[in-house]
Parts: structure tokens; sequence; C-alpha cells
């Protein structure tokens, strides 16, 4: 297997791919109830083996990535594999989430006229248009009002009314626009890689072939590949002098997930490095102008939307569910309580106040990011790269798809170097800690460590580094080869041999 072409990793990958799909019939987050008979439960026995037969898939899908790394594919190579890898799982039952139902169910409570910033799918009447998808929101989120901006509700709602919310079709509606955002997330990162001078193939491997991205952007259907999709458009604009539009563009994008907003800062910096006139008119610019472009935009799909400004005050109702991936969760939530067992004082608050100390560093390290790519010291993508990357790390809830918001700027804007091995073993790891049906069981976390472990000792024994690319401070052997033929080398001593043991 160690030794296929990149043909064969192609096929390896696409019967993991497969094998998922075909356990998530069985497996994967099905409906409560689906009036087609498609998508209906088996039984605890054929779950289970659906559920074993979806996480050998997924492993046959990360091997092939990893090994498909190693090969010096072409940009159309790596695109067929994509095609290959992302058509199985287009047909679907949702995979490890119930989001997409909630997506569906919100978008009938904008087609019903209720406000979706102030009551959760519930309202829906059950017997009525999204009735169904409402039954199947995984239980935080029945009561809980919409986090996301107009635009996603606007086309959530596109979905319920044309499908009449009925599971399959509205499903397989959802799972059109996450491809019609893997396509933009393609485009761009083909664009941002010839900009930053880097391969267009391996950005395209790390930053959308990546299972990590397969089965959650697509598989799962959620709306972060719409938000990554759009930003990074907005970035590849920005590059090429045309802030505005690519600042309207991040605009669109904060109306799908707020975290979009933090790349008009280093649209800023781009903006103010341009900028002609005195140096206090180009601070305002830089800092103000992509803002204000923004802000009209979202102003503007509020009004057309007519969901209203509801989405200002719901951006923090994530924080309330607790993830065992946010760092600032769970370390605020162990001093929360050893302060409750030692000083007989209440543990939320001081769980709170963790949180909102990892928000204000993260907002710290950005701003000394954006500090270092006005400098010059980095481009300002790959700062932007790193800032999601922080503010993900140091968020009151993370998931495992939230990787991706960085990874994809990174992708196409840094070698082959720490960062990007780091990346690499958590995209391979993270995809094991959600079940299909989309539940955390304590064996996800169990596998994603044991993922990690072996991730780490692969990629330090042989890096995922195609052929011909060169490591950095590695010299690669034509390179030494040449080194010996210098007059440098040819007139440095040999040093005598000794004598071993």
């Amino acid at each position: 297997m160690w030794a296929m072409s990149a043909v064969g990793h192609r096929r390896l990958g696409a019967a993991g791919s497969l094998a998922i799909v075909v356990g998530g019939w069985f497996a994967g987050k099905l409906p409560v109830h689906d009036p087609w008979g498609l998508w209906t439960d088996h039984g605890s026995t054929a779950k289970a083996a659906a559920a074993v037969l979806t996480y050998v898939g997924l492993t046959v899908l990360v091997v092939a990535w990893w090994q498909y790394g190693k090969t010096a594919s072409t940009v159309r190579d790596t695109l067929v594999t994509l095609a290959w890898w992302t058509a199985p799982l287009l047909l679907a039952p949702p995979l490890y989430s119930a989001d997409v139902y909630s997506y569906i169910a919100q978008g009938s409570m904008v087609v019903e006229g209720h406000d979706v910033y102030t009551v959760g799918p519930s309202a829906l009447d059950p017997g009525g248009i999204g009735g169904d998808a409402a039954a199947s929101v995984g239980n935080h989120w029945r009561d809980t009002p919409a986090p996301y901006g107009p635009l996603f509700l606007l086309i959530s709602a596109a979905v319920a009314w044309s499908t009449g919310g009925t599971i399959v079709p509205a499903v397989l509606a959802m799972r059109l626009v996450a491809l019609v955002s893997l396509v933009l997330i393609v485009w761009a990162l083909r664009r941002l890689a010839r900009e930053h001078g880097h391969g267009e193939s391996r950005a395209l491997w790390l930053g959308a072939l990546n299972p990590l991205l397969l089965i959650h952007v697509i598989g799962g259907a959620h709306n972060d590949g719409l938000m990554i999709g759009l930003m990074l458009a907005g970035l590849v604009l920005a590059l090429r002098g045309k802030w505005i539009a690519g600042s309207a563009l991040v605009g669109l994008a904060m109306m799908v997930k707020s975290p979009a907003a933090v790349s008009l800062l280093f649209i800023g910096v781009l903006v103010h490095a341009s900028a002609s006139g005195p140096p206090w008119r180009r601070w305002i610019k830089g800092l103000f102008a992509p803002g204000l472009v923004a802000c009209a935009v979202a102003g503007g799909a509020t009004l057309v939307s007519g969901t209203g400004f509801g989405w200002l005050h719901t951006q923090g109702v994530a924080a309330n569910i607790h993830t065992a991936l946010s760092v600032t969760s769970d370390l605020g939530l162990g001093l929360g309580e050893l302060a409750h067992l030692l000083l007989d004082v209440e543990a939320e608050p001081v769980k709170s106040a963790v949180q909102t100390l990892g928000l204000a560093a993260a907002l710290g390290l950005i701003v000394v990011l954006a500090h270092r790519a006005m400098r010059g010291s980095m481009t300002p993508a790959h700062a932007l790269g790193l800032s999601l990357l922080a503010l993900v790390a140091l968020s009151p809830m993370v998931q495992p798809w939230y990787l991706l918001w960085g990874m994809a700027v990174v992708a196409a804007t840094q070698q082959y170097g720490r960062l990007s091995a780091v990346l690499i073993v958590l995209s391979a790891a993270l995809v094991y800690e959600t079940h299909p049906m989309g539940a955390t069981p304590p064996y996800g976390f169990v596998l994603a460590g044991l993922a990690v472990l072996l991730g780490t000792l692969a990629i330090r024994r042989a890096p995922v580094v195609p052929p011909g690319v060169r490591l950095p401070g590695r010299r690669s052997p034509k390179d030494a080869a040449e080194h010996q033929n210098t007059p440098a080398a040819a007139a440095s001593p040999t040093p005598a041999p000794q004598n071993t043991p």
C-alpha cells in the first residue's frame, strides 16, 4: 500500500469514502422521521456494525490522504481525487452532526415568520414545514435562537421553501450549498498559493482534500465551509488590490458566521500599505474603510432578509455548551470546581471569567500578528491564518471542524514546516473525535489521542512532503552534490578517518 501511486491512493480514498457513506446510511445522524422512508433506524445491531464500517472507512480515507500528500501530484490530479472522494458523500444522510437539521428548521422558521433570534426550532408546528427537521435537532439547540447571520438564514429559507422542509431533499439541497462552498474554497486556495509563491496542489491537499473538511463540510453540511469560502475569496480580491469587493465578500461571510470579521483587520493592513497620502490618512483608511464596507453589506443583507438585527445578540449562545476541545472551558470548569470546593463560591462565574480571559488573550495575539504583518515580517494572509487558529484555540466553544478556519489560509500561505506538521496530525486525529451520529463518546477522544501519537511518530520519521520539495534547513541530494564540486568545498580540509570500536 505504501508504494502505491497517486492513482492507487485516489482509489483507496474513494473506497474509504464509500464505506463511510454505506455505514452512514445505518449509523449516521438519521432523522426522527423521514416521510420518504429512506433514512430510517434499522436497529442497534445494524447500527453498531455500520459504525464499525464507518470508522474503518474513515481510517482508510485518512491513510490514503496522508500517503497522497507524499506524491508529486499535479493540480488536475488533485482536483480529480477531490471529486472522487467527495462524490459518495453527496448522497449520504447527515454525518457526524445534526446541525443541518437546525439549518432546515431555522429556514422553515423564516418562511413561517418566526423570529429566529428569540426562539428555537421547537416553535415550529410538528406537522408543518420543517417539523421533521425540528424534531431531529440536537437537544441543546431545540430552544436556542439562531447564532447565524441573515445571509445564511436566507439560504436556509430558500431550501426550506423549495423543498417544503421534507428531510431528504432539504438535506441534499443543503449539501449542494456545501459543494458550492468547496468549489469556492478550491478557487481561492489556488489563487492564494499563487500570490504567495507556493504549490497549488500542496495547498489543495491540506486545505481542501483534507478528510476533516470532507466529513464535516460535505458529510455534515456545516456552514463553516461557506464562511471560509467567502472569506478566502474576499482575501484574494484584496490581495489583488480590489479591497472594496473583498471587504464586501467578507461582509457576506460575516452574515454566515461572525468569526470571518477577523479578516477585515488584515485587509486593513493591505489597504494601509497601498494607500497614499499622509500617515494619519493611511491609518484611518486601513483601520476603518474595510470595516465600513463590510458593515454596509451586513446591514443590507439584514434589511433584505427581514430577520432583523437580532443576530447581534445571539453570537454568544454557543458558548453555553461545554465542549471538551475548548482549553479555556476545561480550565475554567476545573478552576471553578476547585474554587467551589475550597472557597465555597459559585463555579460558573469562575469558568466564565477564564473564558473571557481566553478571548482577551486571543484578541491580544491577533493584534500582535497584525502588527507583525504591518511591519512586513509576515504576509497579512498568513497572519490571518495564525490569528484564526489562535481564536479557535482560545475560544470558549471548539468543535473539530473549527480548525479549518485558519488551516485553509495557512495551507496556501506557508511552505511545509512545524506548523504544517501539527495541522496535518490534528486533521488526521480530530476526525475520530465525533461518532457518525454526531455524538462525542469517550472512546472518540481515545482514538483521537492514539491518532495524534501515531501521526506524530510517523511524521517525525517521514514528513508528508511530495518528492522534489525541499524541507526547511535540509539540503537536497542534488544540492549536496553541487556543494561538493564548489571551490570552497574543494579547499576545505577533509577530516581524517577515525577508528570506530
